[in-house]
C-alpha cells in the first residue's frame, strides 16, 4: 500500500514538472514581444530593450523557467502586464468565484448522476433505463453554452426567476454571487452528468451480472442491500475515474459558461488574459488546470484503492 501511494504521487510530481515545462514554452513560443506590446509601437528601442532587461526577457529560457517555476511553488506567478497586480492574488481572487460555482456542479452532478445511473441500470430495458438513457444522451450530444442559452431563456427571459449575467465585479461576496451560480451550475452539472450516467449504468449491469451477485440473491438477501453493499462498491470503480476527468474538465468548461453569464471567474480572467495576451495570467491559469486535473486522477487511484482490496496487496494495480 505505501508502495502504491509512493509510486503515485512520485508520478503526479512528474507528470505536473513535464506540464510546467510545457506550459512555459507553449507561452514562449507565441508570436510577438511582451516588451513592446507593453509600451506600444511608438517604443523607442532602447526603451524595449531597457524593459526587456527588467522582466528578465533577456536571459537564457532555462534560467527564466527556473526563476518563474520557483516563484510558483512559493505562490508568486511574476505581476500581470494589464493591472501591474500580483497575479496570485488576482488568479486567487476569480478562482475563489470559480470554486462556488465548481462546488454546486459537482454537489448535484456527481450525485444526481449516480443515482439515475444505478436507477438506469436496475431497470436495464425497462422505461426507467429508456428513459434516463436517452436524456443522458441528450445531454452529451448538446455543447454547455447551448445549454446555458436555453436555461437563460427558459429562466431568466421567459420566467425570470433567475438573473441571466452577473452584475458584480471580481471582488463580490457570495451572498451577491449565490443567485447567478445556479444557472451556469445547472449548465455544466446537465453536460456532467450525462457522462457519468452511462459510466454508472454500465458498472451496474456489469456487476448485477456477476456470480457473486448471484450467489448474494440466492442467500436471500433483500435488493437494496445486494446493490448497496455488494454491487456498489464494485460498480463506483470505474466510475470514479470518469468523475475524476469531469471534475478536471470543469476548469475548461467553466470558462465558457462563465462568459455566457459574465460571472467573474477563472474561465472569464483566462478568456481575457488570452485577449490581452497577459502572459503571466496565462500561464498560471495554464499550471493552476494541470495541478487540478493530477489531484482529480490522484484521489480517483486513492478512491479506487480504497473500494477494492486487491489493490491494496502486492499484486493489485490500477490499469
Amino acid at each position: 500500500m505505501l508502495t502504491f501511494l509512493v509510486r503515485r504521487v512520485v508520478s503526479a510530481l512528474g507528470t505536473l514538472l513535464l506540464s510546467s515545462v510545457l506550459v512555459f514554452l507553449a507561452v514562449q513560443a507565441l508570436p510577438g514581444d511582451v516588451a513592446t506590446q507593453v509600451l506600444g509601437r511608438d517604443a523607442t528601442p532602447d526603451a524595449v530593450a531597457a524593459l526587456r532587461h527588467q522582466m528578465g526577457l533577456d536571459q537564457p529560457a532555462w534560467e527564466r523557467y527556473g526563476h518563474w517555476i520557483d516563484g510558483a511553488l512559493h505562490g508568486d506567478f511574476g505581476t500581470s502586464l494589464v493591472t501591474t497586480k500580483p497575479v496570485g492574488g488576482e488568479v486567487a481572487q476569480y478562482l475563489g468565484n470559480s470554486a462556488l460555482i465548481a462546488v454546486v456542479t459537482i454537489l448535484f452532478a456527481v450525485t444526481g448522476s449516480l443515482v439515475l445511473g444505478i436507477v438506469a441500470g436496475l431497470y436495464r430495458d425497462r422505461w426507467p433505463d429508456h428513459l434516463i438513457s436517452t436524456v443522458s444522451l441528450i445531454g452529451m450530444s448538446v455543447p454547455e453554452f447551448v445549454v446555458a442559452t436555453v436555461l437563460v431563456l427558459a429562466f431568466s427571459v421567459t420566467v425570470p426567476v433567475l438573473p441571466a449575467v452577473v452584475l458584480y465585479g471580481p471582488g463580490a461576496s457570495t451572498g451577491q454571487l449565490l443567485p447567478a451560480v445556479w444557472l451556469p451550475a445547472a449548465s455544466l452539472a446537465i453536460v456532467m452528468a450525462a457522462y457519468i450516467v452511462r459510466m454508472a449504468r454500465t458498472s451496474v449491469i456489469d456487476v448485477m451480472a456477476s456470480e457473486y451477485v448471484t450467489t448474494a440473491r440466492l442467500k436471500g438477501l433483500s435488493t437494496w442491500r445486494v446493490v448497496t453493499r455488494h454491487a456498489l462498491p464494485s460498480a463506483l470503480l470505474p466510475t470514479l475515474h470518469v468523475i475524476a476527468l469531469n471534475v478536471a474538465w470543469l476548469v475548461g468548461g467553466v470558462a465558457v459558461v462563465e462568459n455566457v453569464f459574465n460571472y467573474p471567474g477563472i474561465g472569464k480572467l483566462m478568456l481575457s488574459s488570452v485577449q490581452n495576451r497577459d502572459l503571466p495570467v496565462i500561464q498560471a491559469i495554464a499550471l493552476i488546470s494541470a495541478v487540478v486535473y493530477v489531484l482529480c486522477n490522484l484521489a480517483a487511484d486513492l478512491g479506487s484503492m480504497a473500494l477494492n482490496p486487491k489493490l491494496r496487496t502486492r499484486g493489485g494495480r490500477i490499469r
